[in-house]
């Protein structure tokens, strides 16, 4: 294998038969030592949590396949900690895609004189650039079609599939008494598809119970409980 990329919390390795494998790691997105999935660099280790990442991705990624839904998932080896996904091609240098279920977090630093902490957003959707020196600026749909990242199509497929996983995430979390605030996913295409790629984990994710936030580790035991 080949290493060709080294993420914040997976590194991505080149197979001989043309698809990637990920390895997670147990690196976090954080600031001073506190998880955030908001934040563009890594602020903490937290021991297991790659490998608990991997075992929600697995879990989402079948139940995303069981409705139709696609993504770059093929299959994982819990023993090492991997995933084998097939070829996609990022949109631009890197777009992440964010959905709010609840102002938390970036939106409310950015919006909060407008709207209270833990108020209500329809699956609030938004997208912004991987960019750490610019703190992944946000980015809108005109914007997207006018520098060739994305067209309007394109982005229109992106934002239906970003709610329908939403959705799913949600009310599988909902089943087990626990409440999704937002969700951070990555898309890439392959051909003419748009695909979700990356991963589906607590790490990725803000989810509350009681009105409590769930750190990635504990969120992870509840979910499999």
């Amino acid at each position: 294998m080949k290493k060709v990329y080294t993420g914040k919390t997976k590194d991505v390795f080149a197979l001989d038969n043309g698809n990637y494998l990920l390895k997670f790691k147990d690196d976090c997105t954080g600031k001073d030592g506190v998880f955030d999935p908001g934040e563009n660099s890594v602020g903490l280790t937290i021991d297991g949590v790659g490998d608990v990442n991997l075992r929600m991705s697995i879990y989402f990624f079948e139940k995303l396949k069981e409705a139709g839904i696609k993504t770059h998932y093929i299959s994982a080896n819990l023993e090492d900690t991997t995933m084998e996904v097939i070829p996609a091609k990022v949109f631009g240098h890197g777009l992440e895609v964010i959905c709010r279920n609840k102002a938390v977090g970036s939106f409310i630093r950015r919006y909060g004189e407008y709207i209270e902490e833990g108020a209500d957003l329809d699956s609030y959707v938004e997208m912004t650039f991987k960019n750490d020196e610019k703190g992944d600026p946000l980015v809108t749909k005109d914007a997207l079609a006018a520098l060739n990242v994305m067209s309007e199509k394109q982005y229109d497929e992106t934002k239906d599939m970003t709610k329908k996983i939403t959705k799913l995430v949600a009310d599988e979390l909902l089943s087990r008494g626990l409440v999704l605030y937002d969700i951070k996913f990555e898309f890439g295409y392959n051909g003419d598809e748009v695909i979700l790629i990356d991963e589906i984990a607590s790490g990725n994710m803000r989810v509350y119970k009681d009105g409590e936030y769930i750190d990635p580790m504990t969120l992870s035991k509840l979910f499999f409980a």
